[in-house]
């Protein structure tokens, strides 16, 4: 019996592990599905995630060519930046080669998408080929594509400088040979920076790849060129699904393996202001600043050749009691008076600081937390807020809101500036990740719609690198729900889309800080509070003596904040007698009065002033205003003063045919500004077929799981 009893417990042990093993081979099957079926999803998406992305292959050439295979580009030219800028009293004269060299054995087309300031008047273009030089003439922007287009059929060198958007340009030029070098110049004008006491000139190098939101209206985007091949612009299709705007290299590619810079720029300044110079410095690349004859002041990279990932930024002081209170240049051209003036305001007083200290506000505080700002500038970020946060008082409201593919805020409404209010935001802040997509219009719409509090001076302070493409809807958004609240802008990272960010801080009534680097952060938001503490010079309206008819940019000069300077264009048939400046400080007027003077050393000053009238014309398609009646006004003035703008180009032909049928197409791959790519830091993107496989992985994840749970569930 008890062997009976024993043979049968072995049994029962014996069939309970039989079973039991059933259900582990069973479990480790559902864990085998999971693993294979998920290793060939990921294999499937990153299969995928290539063909959508081998413009973006770090370790493609910086040049590519079409193939004729989907997809497939052949290694093309390089090209290679040199910038030189000569500064004269108020005006930056720049002068940009672009040197496209072919190293293949066939005729190619050498694309360059590449940015300017967003006020440059660009006017001159020059095609050098060998000994031979073509100018460029400027033309409407279709006529000028067409005359590029037949130049090409006909195997005729041809350059094409398209302006995409106010602050980025497209350069295209035709029938490269082999081994041969073409060299593309352009020259433009800008105006200083001028801001407590500082001097400061920006030229932008990197390209932020931007993101336009599905939902954005066509209208808001640029024109699209005619060409689709003859541009690196994303096309309208690319456009509405979402996707980023221009191709980019990773920062860890190397040119030919050997570790050179992929897009290499050497830049020189020289500065000739007629006064010494102080505190001269380069922001973010390593500088010489050597001292010349007279008052003359050269700057040069310490790199022969620098890597274009980041802006370069020079700034300086004038010697202490040198520096001007009121400038005035003027020229003559084709019988009309042109001028630039600039006018420092007084500091407010003590008794003014106080009383404005003294009202209340309420602060909003919104930080772009999308995919392109991870990796240093979400730091530089978080930096910022904590800086803001800090200088709340207790008589303020505030509230903090972020916002990448969805808007979050802290709170519904803003809160007073208590202590625990305060360490509730800094500990929400600090607990802030970037990932997603740029959708700023639900952001602006919940901190500028039916928001304002009795009592309180309103301030939204709005943190981002600017990496969106539907500008035009933002800036009517803004228009519509400014309210009275006033809106700063603070650019974050090496490559902020400048022109964006300048833009709705004008629409805002309010002011741009750019913070380049982590270590800025406490003086910039410092000196950004201390501005918008109060305007320091309202109602601003500029009159000659004489009452000579004045046509000046901006028509109306907005509020002015602590350190800022009246800086408009002006045209006339003629300055005569006395302008004068006026305003009103606090409760009290103020006035200053300036007498016009030859000045031999302000050339380009009538370039500048049919920029600002270009800007403000488009400034007004922006507000809504009808694009094809305004269109004709903008082609005038354009043509007048030979600048290119949304609707002119410049274009040079050579006239001597070089080639025979038609030049694949070469397009330059921009470099990824830096601190992208750091840290796993992604260009933004929605709706990419990478995207659909990586989902179809994961549902296969889940099915293998599901599979797995029914093999315990058997055990």
């Amino acid at each position: 019996m008890a062997a009976v009893m024993a043979a049968g417990k072995r049994a029962t042990w014996t069939g309970l592990a039989d079973f039991m093993m059933l259900g582990v081979k069973a479990f480790l099957s559902g864990i085998v599905v999971a693993v294979v079926l998920g290793f060939a999803a990921l294999v499937l998406a990153a299969s995928a995630e290539a063909a959508t992305v081998t413009l973006n292959d770090p370790k493609t050439g910086a040049l590519l060519i079409r193939t004729g295979t989907a997809g497939q580009y052949d290694l093309a030219p390089t090209v290679e930046t040199e910038v030189a800028i000569q500064v004269t009293g108020m005006i930056a004269r720049t002068r940009v080669t672009q040197s496209f060299h072919n190293r293949g054995s066939e005729y190619v087309e050498g694309v360059y998408v590449f940015p300017l300031p967003e006020k440059a008047a660009v006017d001159h273009l020059l095609m050098r080929i060998g000994e031979r030089s073509i100018e460029g003439q400027i033309q409407e922007k279709e006529a000028a594509r067409r005359v590029f287009e037949q130049a090409k059929r006909e195997g005729r060198k041809a350059a094409l400088v398209e302006q995409q958007r106010p602050n980025l340009f497209t350069n295209s030029v035709a029938h490269i040979g082999p081994n041969e070098m073409v060299r593309i110049t352009i020259e433009y004008q800008q105006a200083l920076d001028y801001d407590n006491g500082r001097y400061k000139l920006r030229f932008p190098l990197a390209v932020t790849p931007r993101y336009v939101p599905a939902s954005a209206p066509r209208e808001a985007l640029p024109d699209e060129p005619k060409s689709s091949e003859a541009h690196a612009w994303k096309t309208a299709s690319a456009a509405q699904a979402g996707e980023p705007s221009s191709d980019v290299l990773h920062p860890d590619y190397e040119q030919d393996g050997c570790g050179g810079p992929v897009n290499p720029v050497d830049i020189a300044v020289v500065i000739d202001a007629g006064v010494p110079l102080a505190n001269v410095v380069s922001s973010y690349h390593e500088a010489w600043v050597e001292k010349q004859a007279g008052d003359r002041t050269a700057i040069y990279l310490v790199k022969e050749q620098e890597e274009a990932d980041r802006d370069f930024e020079l700034s300086w002081d004038i010697v202490p009691g040198a520096a001007p209170r009121a400038s005035l240049f003027t020229q003559t051209v084709a019988g009309t008076d042109y001028a630039l003036l600039m006018v420092v305001p007084p500091q407010p007083t003590p008794a003014e600081k106080a009383a404005f200290e003294r009202v209340p506000r309420e602060t909003i505080l919104i930080v772009d937390t999308s995919g392109s700002m991870q990796g240093a500038s979400i730091m530089q970020a978080k930096a910022a807020l904590n800086q803001a946060l800090d200088s709340l008082t207790e008589r303020d409201r505030f509230n903090v809101l972020e916002f990448n593919s969805v808007t979050r805020p802290l709170w519904p409404d803003a809160l007073p500036a208590t202590a625990g209010n305060v360490k509730t935001a800094k500990a929400w802040v600090d607990r802030l990740v970037a990932n997603g997509g740029t959708e700023m219009h639900p952001a602006l719409t919940f901190a500028l719609t039916n928001r304002e509090t009795p009592g309180y001076l309103r301030q939204v302070v709005f943190m981002t690198d600017g990496a969106v493409g539907n500008e035009d809807e933002l800036f009517r958004l803004i228009t519509a729900k400014l309210g009275s609240s006033r809106l700063f802008t603070v650019g974050i990272g090496s490559a902020p889309n400048s022109h964006f960010m300048t833009k709705a801080a004008q629409f805002g009534r309010g002011t741009f800080t750019y913070i380049g680097d982590v270590r800025e952060v406490q003086q910039k938001m410092s000196a950004l509070f201390a501005k918008i503490e109060a305007p320091v010079l309202q109602d601003v309206a500029i009159q000659w003596a004489d009452g000579t008819p004045v046509e000046t940019f901006p028509a109306r000069v907005p509020d002015l904040y602590l350190g800022e300077p009246v800086m408009v264009s002006a045209s006339a048939a003629a300055f005569k007698g006395t302008v004068i400046v006026s305003g009103k400080r606090g409760t009290q007027p103020w006035s200053v009065a300036l007498t016009p003077s030859a000045s031999p050393d302000a050339n380009g000053v009538g370039a500048l002033w049919a920029r600002a009238k270009i800007a403000s014309l488009m400034d007004d398609i922006a507000r809504g205003g009808e694009r094809d009646a305004i269109r004709p006004h903008v082609v005038k003035v354009a043509l007048e003063h030979h600048l290119v703008s949304a609707f002119t180009s410049l274009v040079a032909v050579d006239l001597t045919p070089t080639a025979e049928g038609t030049s694949k197409l070469a397009m330059v791959k921009a470099s990824l500004p830096k601190g992208w790519g750091a840290d796993g830091a992604q260009i933004p993107q929605t709706d990419t077929a990478a995207t659909l496989h990586l989902l179809l992985g994961l549902l296969a994840l889940c099915a293998a799981a599901t599979v797995a749970a029914l093999g315990r569930r058997v055990a």
